[in-house]
């Protein structure tokens, strides 16, 4: 994917290159005909006409308009598009032993509800009645993110919140990466959720350069433009969801600054994200997310010096891995797609001169975005090697009771 890494956010460096270009008026005028030389015209980089409807009054109704428009309007990837429209569609996962109480789980930037089909699978084996939505402008097309808005996926998120609700005696939420913004911004604002599971949480980007991608995104239509081979998530990115996603960091930065949650709270995250700013997740939940039965999840080497966090070392040589990734901790190794022997592989990991061995298949190492190490060509990873373990801790925050 280039400059792309797993939030759908531009990398670092690359987003620094376009930021360069726009903040020196000097270049604007380079800006203007690079974003014009860029419109050659493909199927995956068109608009559709419209976004499908988010606001149907029973879930059953939006999962199968949602799957009727995307079969209009998505460019498929393989030669089973009813399999794909499977994979990426929202889903209801309904438990055998309804414990009463449902959890809501929103995707990431460029992603589907195909990230949360494991740990929702698990959640609803306890009882839980679990949904994942889809955010608009996702799993069609990656130019359906020019059409798209923070306040679609604000939206989103609040109808099926209000939707949940009347199903269940009470509702979590759960997100990945943008998803994790999302949730927990709506969960500072709305007392009776219950708390709050969050993957990845993309509170705050590594790379400060973000911001500048609602200027750019009148310049530039793309953030990064790559080849759409995953059939599971989109490998490009419009500037204007770059700047989505950079509001729904903002907007849940604010809440924090002007209070702590003291509901429930999971995290769980890869000490060598290459997308988020771990240490300012890592700070918030010390200092802001105060419930005594809050649990982290810490795939590293480096302890936190925080009694609820539970450190697993990503250094694992006899499964090749050498530290984790911001994608891989959401998906078992059983994983059909991305799982050890998973259909899935991600090649472009930063590594570009040394991609072709990883893509004629030969054995790689697996690690975040962007890693390097002498003598090593490695892919991303893209399972949890610690699946159960996670899923254990995760259980037992659910079974948490609120401050009296």
């Amino acid at each position: 994917m280039k400059g792309l890494q797993n939030i759908g956010i531009l990398s670092p460096k690359k987003l620094s290159r376009k930021v360069g270009y726009g903040i020196c008026f000097s270049a604007v005028l380079f800006i203007v005909t690079l974003g014009c030389a860029d419109s050659g015209r493909n199927p995956a980089y068109e608009m559709s006409d419209s976004l499908p409807s988010y606001s149907q009054e029973e879930f059953e109704n939006y999962i199968s308009e949602t799957q009727g428009w995307l079969s209009e309007n998505r460019v498929f990837i393989t030669q089973d598009p009813n399999a794909e429209l499977d994979l990426v569609s929202p889903r209801e996962y309904v438990p055998k032993k309804p414990n009463g109480q449902g959890i809501l789980l929103i995707h990431g930037l460029g992603d589907t509800p195909y990230s949360f089909r494991d740990i929702a699978s698990h959640l609803a084996a306890q009882g839980y009645l679990v949904r994942t939505i889809l955010l608009p402008g996702h799993a069609s097309k990656a130019g359906d993110l020019q059409l798209t808005s923070f306040e679609d996926w604000q939206g989103t998120v609040d109808h099926h919140v209000k939707l949940l609700k009347k199903k269940t005696s009470s509702v979590w939420l759960g997100g990945y990466s943008t998803g994790a913004n999302l949730t927990t911004a709506y969960a500072m604002e709305d007392p009776s959720i219950q708390g709050l599971l969050l993957f990845s949480p993309a509170l705050k980007p590594v790379s400060e350069v973000v911001k500048y991608a609602d200027i750019l995104s009148i310049l530039v239509t793309w953030a990064d433009r790559d080849p759409e081979t995953n059939p599971l998530r989109y490998n490009s990115l419009p500037m204007n969801a770059a700047a989505a996603y950079y509001q729904t960091s903002t907007e849940v930065r604010k809440l924090l600054e002007q209070k702590t949650y003291d509901k429930p709270v999971f995290v769980v995250m890869s000490e060598h994200d290459s997308v988020i700013d771990t240490g300012f997740v890592v700070d918030t939940f010390k200092n802001k997310m105060t419930h005594p039965d809050n649990q982290m999840v810490w795939l590293g080497e480096n302890d936190i010096e925080d009694s609820r966090a539970t450190r697993f070392s990503m250094n694992i040589p006899a499964l090749r891995i050498s530290n984790g990734s911001h994608m891989g901790l959401l998906f078992s190794p059983q994983n059909d797609y991305y799982g050890i022997k998973g259909k899935q592989r991600i090649c472009e990991n930063g590594q570009e001169k040394d991609i072709n061995p990883c893509l004629v298949g030969e054995d790689v190492w697996y690690s975040a975005w962007g890693y390097n190490e002498s003598g090593k060509i490695h892919a991303r990873l893209t399972f949890n090697p610690y699946f159960e373990n996670t899923m254990d801790i995760l259980d037992q925050l659910l079974a948490s009771k609120p401050q009296s």
